[in-house]
């Protein structure tokens, strides 16, 4: 039976990730799963001060007149990143647990993208409400926010959001809650506070190479899963797959053998990859999730045995 090894360039979700369960099951298929990690995360200490500072001050009370705060009030917070997640853990862990549970409310929405997303925010052990789990994607939790947010203040308008991000995002939550073809009392409006930057790790290149050859020696082929255009550089020259244009050339690919497909984890990489490089990848999930990826993976490899 073939055996594949299928390297997933990024970090590794905790308390555990749902790609290394699908990939590790059985009954997906003969596939061994192993997390290279791309980016490194610095998180902005100044942003975490002032998210520390809208807790304490009451931001998320001002539905109990209890807000003594120049910032404005919130009704709640959107997370779609784990590494979001860990920067508002650092920004209230210094927080009394008895107070900080006054201050954020059971009632407070907090709105994920996502069951890992989800996991670790129930990690912080909050008793606000945790919402929006069965969703893939921002453009399907901003539908998700618009149908089941109803935190008003005064004067009829829905409060904002505040929407903790990082230094690279993309703008469809935002754009989507605050549309003009929105009547003005389902307009959100979102507040977003940049708490980490991304870059890629110096030696990221240097463990996929080792990490690679490895693999390659103990693998009938190998799998990469793509999940941002961060790292996509690095990873083709490892390969040794573009020339002095930096450039994909399909005879440096084909000097390997086919032993090594890439799958990207939808279209915004997929599209990176064609637009910069050139080069155009095996596969592309339909659904950004372990199921889309593993389900284009096994159509592939299905196709190319008939």
């Amino acid at each position: 039976m073939d055996t594949a090894q299928v390297l997933l360039l990024k970090t590794k979700s905790t308390p555990s990730d749902a790609y290394e369960d699908f990939f590790s099951s059985k009954t997906t298929g003969n596939f061994t799963p192993k997390f290279v990690r791309v980016l490194q995360h610095q998180f902005l200490d100044n942003v975490l001060e002032w998210v520390r500072g809208a807790v304490i001050e009451g931001c998320f009370l001002a539905d109990k007149d209890t807000m003594k705060s120049d910032k404005s009030p919130f009704g709640g917070i959107i997370f779609t990143s784990q590494r979001a997640v860990e920067a508002f853990s650092l920004a209230v862990s210094a927080i009394d647990r008895q107070l900080l549970e006054t201050l954020l409310p059971k009632t407070l929405p907090l709105y994920v993208v996502g069951p890992a997303t989800a996991n670790a925010v129930r990690a912080i052990g909050l008793s606000c409400l945790v919402l929006g789990e069965h969703t893939g994607n921002g453009d399907v939790l901003a539908d998700f926010i618009l149908e089941d947010y109803s935190h008003f203040g005064k004067g009829g308008q829905r409060l904002p959001l505040l929407f903790l991000v990082g230094e690279q995002r993309r703008d469809i939550i935002p754009r989507k809650l605050q549309s003009e073809e929105l009547s003005e009392k389902r307009r959100i409006t979102v507040i977003e506070k940049t708490v980490y930057g991304t870059t890629e790790r110096e030696d990221f290149a240097a463990e996929f190479a080792g990490i690679l050859q490895d693999h390659l020696q103990k693998f009938d082929s190998t799998w990469i899963v793509v999940f941002s255009p961060t790292g996509c550089g690095a990873m083709l020259r490892v390969l040794g797959w573009l020339n002095e244009q930096h450039k994909y050339e399909a005879t440096l690919q084909q000097s390997q053998g086919q032993r090594i497909y890439i799958a990207t984890i939808g279209p915004t990489t997929r599209d990176f990859l064609a637009r910069q490089f050139d080069y155009r990848p095996h596969v592309c999930a339909e659904k950004p999730s372990p199921e889309g990826v593993g389900q284009a993976i096994i159509d592939y490899k299905t196709v190319i045995r008939t």
